[in-house]
């Protein structure tokens, strides 16, 4: 059954036979058919729905929700990835690790903690518990492993970040769906999640992928007198996109919480390769991350963790990422107006991407494709929010704005005229 979802033989919401009836057909016992079927559940692959059987689940881990080929000779907006005209060229240090030998007592350089520090004192989180990773997804990855259970709810963002959806379900967790709006997370979505019993909240306090969304003042206040009532819920704040957010950090960090950690990669800015993420959290978060990670590829390389310090400390690379931030908000605020001098509604008020709600995900994106653009359906992001597409503007020059909108103008009146108004 794992082979068929993961080959789409077996698709989203297919229902599986009866255990009694597989079993019979098989020629195996009811209580083989039952501990398969839960192992299939324990990793996210199917659900139960009461009477309604065993489905297969609406985004199964195994494959999971990876984007399609982008076809010949069209402009890929889907990836969300940065303009790699400003990136930095990547040159490893000239100091390679000496011999071989162990890291495990000294996991992180001096050197990188201190520059962390200094990274994120000034938005105002407390940076006495740092840590390493090997991306922001091995990182949450391994919290949420540590912290949780097979089975435990975790509320994640609505619409959200597809591999992230796809990690929680494939640790075995359930997800909890909270709206956001263009100002993240809304409060009273956490607290009917919070009452549902979840025991972590990932958020992003800006550049919200897919929406844009980024925490106001006050939307961070409200969120932090809510999360505050619940003292033993995990809140993990991915900052992804940091120093080309186009957006000031308003974190949650500061906000007096017990158990909280902030994640931070450079892959937006330095350069995608470079599979680094830094965290600041509490102590008992710090103990058990790094306990884990001491078991599993027990540091981060050294030679990664040069090739980022050089990086972060070169003057003429921060100079780099500071016209990255202001070309991919200049980029970003150029379509939003041009969408919306044609009564075409888009959100993003951070970040390198936009979600446009759109009726039918299908017709957009298929009729941009016949004008030669290629965008990504918003259906690997959502789950119980209304449809949309990702559009990435990171490398959309001024020229280009004007005609994406208004050959997405003219998509949606083909789609309007086909489909009934």
């Amino acid at each position: 059954m794992e082979r068929g979802i993961a080959e789409g033989v077996l698709e989203p919401g297919a229902a599986l036979p009866p255990v009694r009836r597989l079993a019979d057909d098989l020629g195996v016992s009811p209580g083989t058919v039952a501990t398969a079927y839960k192992e299939l559940r324990r990793r996210g692959l199917v659900v139960t729905r009461g009477r309604g059987g065993t489905v297969v689940a609406p985004a199964p881990a195994v494959a999971s929700r990876r984007p399609p080929r982008v076809p010949e000779g069209l402009r890929d907006l889907s990836g969300g990835h940065p303009d790699p005209a400003l990136l930095p060229s990547l040159v490893p240090p000239s100091r390679l690790s000496p011999g071989a030998r162990s890291h495990r007592s000294t996991p992180r350089l001096a050197r990188l903690e201190d520059a962390v520090r200094d990274w994120l004192r000034p938005d105002g989180i407390p940076v006495e518990h740092v840590t390493f990773a090997h991306g922001a997804l091995d990182l949450i990855g391994r919290l949420l492993s540590v912290e949780l259970r097979p089975g435990d709810a975790v509320a994640m963002e609505d619409p959200g970040y597809h591999h992230l959806l796809d990690l929680v379900t494939a640790l075995g967790l359930r997800i909890v769906p909270v709206a956001v709006d263009d100002e993240g997370v809304r409060p009273d979505a956490v607290r009917g999640a919070l009452r549902a019993g979840v025991r972590a909240l990932v958020c992003s306090p800006r550049a919200q992928n897919p929406y844009g969304g980024c925490f106001s003042a006050a939307r961070r206040d409200a969120l932090v007198e809510v999360l505050r009532d619940e003292p033993d819920v995990l809140v993990v704040e991915n900052d992804h996109a940091s120093a080309v957010a186009g957006a000031p950090l308003r974190t949650l960090t500061a906000g007096g919480l017990r158990r909280w950690v902030h994640v931070r990669t450079v892959s937006k800015f330095l350069g995608t390769d470079l599979r680094w993420a830094t965290a600041a959290c509490d102590a008992t978060t710090l103990a058990r991350h790094d306990g884990r990670l001491l078991l599993t590829s027990g540091w981060v390389s050294h030679l990664l963790q040069e090739t980022v310090l050089g990086l972060m400390t070169d003057d003429d690379t921060r100079a780099l990422v500071a016209r990255a931030q202001d070309a991919y908000a200049s980029r970003r605020v150029a379509v939003l107006e041009e969408f919306a001098g044609r009564g075409i509604e888009g959100r993003g008020v951070s970040g390198m991407n936009l979600w446009v709600p759109v009726r039918d995900e299908s017709a957009v994106v298929n009729g941009l494709r016949s004008y030669g653009w290629w965008v990504a359906a918003g259906a690997r992001f959502r789950l119980n929010s209304g449809p949309g597409v990702r559009i990435t503007v990171a490398d959309l020059e001024p020229a280009d704005a004007v005609r994406l909108a208004s050959d997405f103008a003219a998509v949606l009146g083909e789609s309007e005229a086909t489909y009934g108004g």
